[in-house]
Order: C-alpha cells, then sequence, then structure tokens
C-alpha cells in the first residue's frame, strides 16, 4: 500500500484536549509526566525500575495463561519480563466479535511497532509489547457485533457479567458457521474455546505470535493481590474519588472537556454471572442491586483473601494496569489518551509510574475504485472529510458554467440600493432605514435564487454527485470513520498481507491521520479471491 498522511486537526475527528497534546503545548503539560518522544523515553528507561516479586508474579500467571499455546518468540518475551532490563508497552481492548472495527488491529500494530523502535534505539535493554484484555467488561452490548461487507453480524445471549466469562454456547457457534468468509482461525478458536476470553487470546496470537505479542488477562487472584492495597484505600479514603475531580476542575479550567467520571468507590463486586459497583453507606458496604452487604471489618477481611473479587472501573482501571506491569508506555484512542489526563494526582498519590501515552496510528484504507473516483472529481485527501452537503455545494460551484453565486448581480443590486440611500438622505434622514430593508430583501430573494441556480446545476451533474455519496459512504459507513466501523476481514481476506502492510506504513511516533492506498496488485488479488 502506499501511504500518505494528513495533520490530524484537517479531519476535524478530534478534540481540542488531544490535538494540543499531540502538538506538545503547555496548556496540557500539567496533565502528563513526559511526552513521547525518544530522548524522553531514553531517561526514562534507564531509569524506571520494577519490583522483582511483581515480576515473579506476572511471569507465573502468564506462564500459567499460556499453557498449552505454542509460540516461541512470546514465551521468550514472557520468560524476559523476569529481567530487570525488560520492560512492556500496552495497549488494551475489549473482547469485540471478530475483533470488532479494524481499528483494534491498528492498535496492537502500533503498539508492536513501538517496541520494536525501541529496541532499536536502546540495545541494552528488552521491550515487550503487550495485549491487555478487558475480560472484566460487563457492556456486552458493546462487544457482541462486527460489521462486515455491509452487514452487521451480531451474537445474542442473556447471559450476564464479566464478558470475559460468557460461555461459546450454541447460538454463537450457530452464527459462527454460517459464516462462510470467516478464516479457520477465527473459527477455530471460537469452536475450540471454552469462553470468550480464551477464543480472544487464540484469535489474537494466532496473528501477531510471530511479533512476540504477550496478551494478559488480569482478572487473576495473584495478580489482583498486588493491587490490595489501592483497593483498600479506595473503599476507605475515595482518595480517587477527589483528585480526579480537582483534576476535571482544573481541566476545565484550562478549556477541556473531562470524559470520565469518578466514584466514592470505583471498583465492583465481581462474581459469576455478576459486576455489581460497590457503594458504601452509613458504614455499611454493599452492591448497588441490594444483593450483599459487609461491615467494615469484614471488607476489611474480604479484600484480604479475595482480592479478585474486586473489578476496577475506568479511573482504577490504569492504576491496576501500572501496578502489575514493568509498564513504559499505553497506546489508546484519542479518547483513551485524553481520560490518562484525569488521572496523573491519582498516580502520584499513589507513587506509580505514570507511562508515556501515545494515541495508537489513525488509517484509513482507499481502495482503487475510491481512488479512481477521487480522480475524477478531483478530489484532494484532505477533502474527504468534510461533509457531503459541503462537498456537493462545492463540487457544483467549482464545475457550473454559470455563476452560481450570482456575485455581479449581488454587486449592481448594492450598487443600486447605496445610490438609493444617498438620495433619500438628501429628503428625509428616516428613509434610509426603509432603503435598508429594501435591500436586505433583496439579498434574501438573491440567496433564493442562487440556491434554485445550484440546485438546477446539481441536476446536470446527478452522476458526479452520486459518486462524491458513495466515496462518503465507504469511507464512512452509516455516517462513522471507517476504522471505527468496518472488520480488518475487509480488507484482510483479498490481502493475506494487510496486517505486515500496517507494520511497513505505521509509525508510533507520527500522529498523523495515515491514508493507505490500495495498489492494483492487491486489488487483483482480492477480485481472484473472490472468484
Amino acid at each position: 500500500m502506499l501511504k500518505s498522511t494528513l495533520d490530524p486537526a484537517c479531519t476535524g475527528l478530534f478534540s481540542s484536549l488531544f490535538l494540543d497534546y499531540i502538538q506538545n503545548k503547555d496548556s496540557v503539560k500539567q496533565f502528563y509526566k513526559e511526552f513521547p518522544d525518544l530522548g524522553n523515553f531514553k531517561q526514562a528507561i534507564e531509569s524506571k525500575t520494577f519490583d522483582q516479586k511483581k515480576r515473579n508474579t506476572l511471569v507465573d500467571v502468564l506462564n500459567q495463561q499460556y499453557g498449552g499455546f505454542d509460540g516461541a518468540k512470546v514465551k521468550a518475551n514472557i520468560q524476559k519480563l523476569n529481567e530487570s532490563n525488560t520492560f512492556t508497552v500496552t495497549t488494551g481492548h475489549q473482547l469485540n466479535l471478530m475483533t470488532g472495527p479494524s481499528y483494534f488491529i491498528y492498535k496492537i500494530v502500533s503498539t508492536i511497532a513501538l517496541a520494536e523502535k525501541l529496541q532499536k534505539e536502546n540495545p541494552g535493554y528488552q521491550f515487550v509489547p503487550v495485549y491487555w484484555m478487558a475480560s472484566e467488561d460487563h457492556d456486552f452490548e458493546e462487544i457482541n457485533h462486527f460489521y462486515f461487507d455491509g452487514k452487521n453480524y451480531q451474537w445474542d445471549t442473556d447471559q450476564t457479567g464479566a464478558v470475559g466469562d460468557f460461555v461459546i454456547d450454541d447460538s454463537l457457534k450457530k452464527l459462527i458457521g454460517e459464516l462462510q468468509f470467516l478464516p479457520d482461525f477465527f473459527k477455530t478458536a471460537y469452536t475450540e474455546s471454552k469462553t470468550l476470553k480464551e477464543a480472544v487470546r487464540k484469535y489474537v496470537h494466532h496473528l501477531f505470535a510471530d511479533k512476540g505479542l504477550v496478551i494478559i488477562d488480569a482478572n487473576e487472584k495473584a495478580l489482583k493481590e498486588l493491587f490490595a492495597p489501592v483497593i483498600k484505600d479506595d473503599l476507605f479514603a475515595s482518595t480517587a474519588n477527589n483528585l480526579v475531580n480537582d483534576c476535571n476542575c482544573a481541566l476545565e479550567d484550562a478549556g477541556y472537556a473531562t470524559q470520565i467520571f469518578p466514584r466514592e468507590i470505583n471498583f465492583f463486586y465481581m462474581e459469576n454471572g455478576r459486576r455489581e459497583r460497590l457503594i458504601c453507606e452509613e458504614g455499611v458496604f454493599k452492591t448497588y442491586d441490594g444483593e450483599n452487604e459487609w461491615t467494615e471489618e469484614e471488607m476489611v477481611t474480604l479484600i484480604a483473601e479475595k482480592p479478585e473479587k474486586f473489578s476496577p472501573n475506568v479511573v482504577m482501571r490504569p492504576l491496576y494496569q501500572e501496578v502489575i506491569l514493568p509498564n513504559l508506555a499505553y497506546l489508546g484512542g484519542p479518547a483513551e489518551v485524553a481520560y490518562w489526563f484525569q488521572l496523573k494526582s491519582v498516580f502520584d498519590h499513589y507513587s506509580i509510574d505514570y507511562p508515556f501515552l501515545l494515541p495508537r496510528n489513525f488509517a484509513m484504507v482507499l481502495s482503487l475504485p475510491v481512488q479512481r473516483k477521487m480522480d475524477k472529481l478531483g478530489l484532494v485527501e484532505k477533502e474527504l472529510f468534510l461533509p457531503i452537503d459541503n462537498l456537493r455545494i462545492s463540487y457544483v460551484k467549482e464545475h457550473a458554467e454559470q455563476d452560481l453565486d450570482l456575485k455581479d448581480e449581488r454587486s449592481q443590486i448594492a450598487d443600486l440600493f447605496k445610490s438609493l440611500e444617498e438620495k433619500s438622505v438628501t429628503m428625509d434622514a428616516t428613509l434610509a432605514y426603509a432603503v435598508k430593508a429594501a435591500y436586505k430583501r433583496n439579498e434574501k430573494i438573491l440567496d433564493q435564487v442562487a440556491t434554485k441556480f445550484r440546485k438546477a446545476e446539481e441536476r446536470k451533474n446527478t452522476i458526479a454527485i452520486q459518486q462524491l455519496s458513495d466515496i462518503k459512504k465507504m469511507l464512512f459507513p452509516q455516517g462513522t470513520l471507517q476504522e471505527r466501523k468496518i472488520n480488518f476481514l475487509e480488507f484482510y481476506l483479498g490481502n493475506p498481507d494487510f496486517i505486515q502492510s500496517l507494520f511497513n506504513t505505521f509509525d508510533p511516533l507520527d500522529f498523523n491521520f495515515i491514508l493507505l492506498k490500495e495498489n492494483g496488485s492487491e486489488r487483483i488479488a482480492k477480485e481472484a479471491s473472490q472468484k
């Protein structure tokens, strides 16, 4: 694929907070530790340490989770985590059906690419890419579907609780059996697994094992024991609630919007089929649904003996990640990166290293048909992000034989009314108001005439306007950015080297929006695969 880039600001897709961050503006610097460039990375690497007992626990858990899996490079990376000169770079994501939108793949590719870049620049250290499975998330409606070739495919089940523990039931197996286009590795992952988290580990491992990607499911007692002091402090002192609220005020004072809002308790109580928010009323701890209650003494015992029952919410999950991983950097989407800014003071309070924050690479694939339409219509890349109405009007005006804005007529009428206004002043000063009002009425009439002229011109350019609409639908299906809607299989099935082409073009330290142009050989391969 051929690569070109755009300044993210040109796309109109990103918040001012995110744009100011990637431009390294002073207004954001109070909300993070260091800006992600190679010089700052080098200094952080040389000064970073991580407790050896935590490393041992992490490696033990990973070895257990990878029991029965092949992959020499992954297993070697797991063992490296026992060494004091090894650090991780991490991304996280939900357990979407068949990976969900294509940006899931982009996140992982960006993370692996960063580990490789750091390894090249710092040969005395070792860097392991990690994918953090959001196995404890309970928002099933966000992950139970994927969009492919203009159709939404969905898994329906009445299971509840942490989605990672959802059983691969007959409903999902039936759906997979009906999807003839699925590659075998997806079919195997789902049909030969008991739970959703097992299936996700299998297909992600298949796609990225050769790059050494380590997949972690942090829903483990041994790991949560490391986090128990923070769990206890949050339940009894509500520290994070106060700190994040203060940070939210600072962000708002700086002119930025906030995304996440803390609670007095930022943990859920979790057991099979349930993940319920914890609350405290008059010294009694409860689940929000009222099914469980604990005294303060009972809660202290529960944290000590069964820390796996406590599941962090969006405020505490980043903190948990940095407690159990020797992590240098987190890569996420623009919304993820932005909400980490709300947490800096929480990290400071608990004396936990705050990682480098990097946006994953953003990408849009331009197929050959899209490129041909663009060339025919004279569209430049940055115009792809304009609303369809703006594109249509701009195209019609540019290609019209007549002046659709009626500039000459407007100028003539303006001169006429200026002359009338000058005459009116000599007769009666109050007449000037009547002349100005008449001028405004005539301007509105000209606006109406100009609209009719433009619509008439649009009818003459029906084919071109339809092509503009087609381009927008292909790149923004159902009004959503391609990478946030379309499953990567739309590109992968016709080009098995698609993921490698991402590695060839992505640069995790280049924050520009990437446009990937399909070339002729890729199109030929895709068409051959569909015959």
